[in-house]
């Protein structure tokens, strides 16, 4: 999977799943706050990772998560 489909792959899913539009979803804005995320709704993106993508990340993975660019990083790094 390469950047594009990677982008193009978590738009999709994180819009349908935390009912924000694609748009809200660019590599500056900050996960947590576009998402509105508390702790139940990352055990939520946690499966929705895993069902999507094929790799379950651990806290540790979110601890240097803050904007969408990072989230794409992490996945990058995930997939190789």
């Amino acid at each position: 999977m390469n950047r594009s489909d990677i982008i193009a792959t978590t738009k999709r899913f994180l819009s349908e799943e935390f009912e924000v539009s694609p748009d809200a979803i660019e590599p500056e804005n900050n996960l947590k706050e576009t998402l509105d995320l508390d702790s139940l709704d990352y055990v939520d993106l946690v499966v929705v990772i895993e069902d999507n993508l094929g790799f379950k990340p651990t806290a540790d993975d979110f601890k240097t998560v803050a904007t969408f660019e990072d989230f794409y990083q992490l996945v990058e790094r995930k997939l190789q």
